[in-house]
């Protein structure tokens, strides 16, 4: 009776399942957390985008003086600049008489007898002037115009946005670094071990008289495929996920924008490549130098 062949083992091959596995989870982790800090800073875009400065004008201004003013304004470089939004807004009294009128339900003109209120700006500053310092140092400009009664900003409001952004922003880059420090750690011990398997055969080669560079190079370039395929599906993971959540929270869409998420997905495929081929690359050169009790 014939023994049954036993399967020859190539030089470079190692599990395909389980690194793949181990892989695409370790990045599928990453980039849910990558998804997040997107939509946490598409998020703190749009609360930004709603801090404001209140200038009040004189009563005694006349339409051409607005017109005047409005135009100055446009030229400063702290006003924002998008084309979608209206960033400078003129609301005339009677308007704002009306939104208070919609807001609370009371008329107040018919007990008062007149409108006190004046007309305003209320202008959309850009995010690089939203420091309490810098919206003082607006604030102080916008008073010289002539024309301009008084010039208003919610200084709590934005010092609390600031506080809360910043402490975001700490912890995010925390679990960034631990979550980075734990995939490569991970991915790093699932190569190593399933590369142990490959031990005997390394030395082999090495005895036969093989260089590393020759021995080193199938498996670097199988850890690259790899680390493609991996970087590739985590990707697809991923996507799938967006779209499923999107689908099942209304209005969460308003926060997805493509071009951020395309970088997230060639992030992943990037880090995928990049180390499932330097732990390849560690493993190897650790058992290029293990001895022959070690192997065992």
């Amino acid at each position: 009776m014939k023994e049954p062949k036993r399967q020859k083992r190539k030089l470079g091959s190692f599990p395909f399942l389980s690194v793949i596995f181990s892989i695409t989870l370790s990045l599928v982790v990453m980039g849910i957390f990558g998804v997040s800090f997107i939509y946490l800073k598409t998020l703190t875009s749009i609360v930004r985008s709603n801090v404001e400065i209140q200038v009040y004008l004189d009563k005694s201004i006349s339409d051409h003086d607005v017109k005047r003013l409005e135009k100055i304004m446009t030229t400063r470089s702290y006003i924002r600049s998008e084309d979608s939004i209206e960033v400078i807004k003129f609301i005339s009294k009677e308007m704002a008489a009306a939104i208070f009128l919609e807001d609370t339900g009371e008329d107040f003109t018919k007990f008062l007898g007149d409108n006190p209120l004046r007309d305003a700006f209320s202008i959309k500053i850009a995010n690089q002037y939203q420091s309490v310092d810098s919206l003082k140092s607006i604030e102080k400009d916008l008073r010289r115009l002539s024309g301009v009664y008084e010039v208003v900003f919610q200084e709590y409001l934005v010092t609390s946005i600031n506080k809360n952004l910043r402490k975001i922003g700490i912890f995010f880059l925390g679990m960034t670094l631990i979550l980075l420090v734990a995939v490569v750690v991970l991915i790093n011990n699932t190569i190593r071990i399933a590369l142990f398997s490959q031990r005997f055969l390394i030395r082999s080669m090495q005895l036969v008289g093989a260089t590393k560079r020759f021995i080193r190079w199938p498996f670097l370039k199988r850890s690259l495929i790899y680390g493609l395929i991996s970087g590739v599906l985590a990707s697809g993971i991923i996507f799938g996920l967006i779209q499923f959540v999107q689908h099942q929270i209304e209005d969460l869409n308003k926060l997805y924008a493509e071009e951020p998420f395309f970088i997230l997905f060639a992030l992943l495929i990037f880090l995928g490549v990049l180390i499932s081929y330097f732990s390849t690359l560690s493993s190897i050169r650790r058992y290029l130098k293990i001895s022959l009790d070690e192997l065992y």
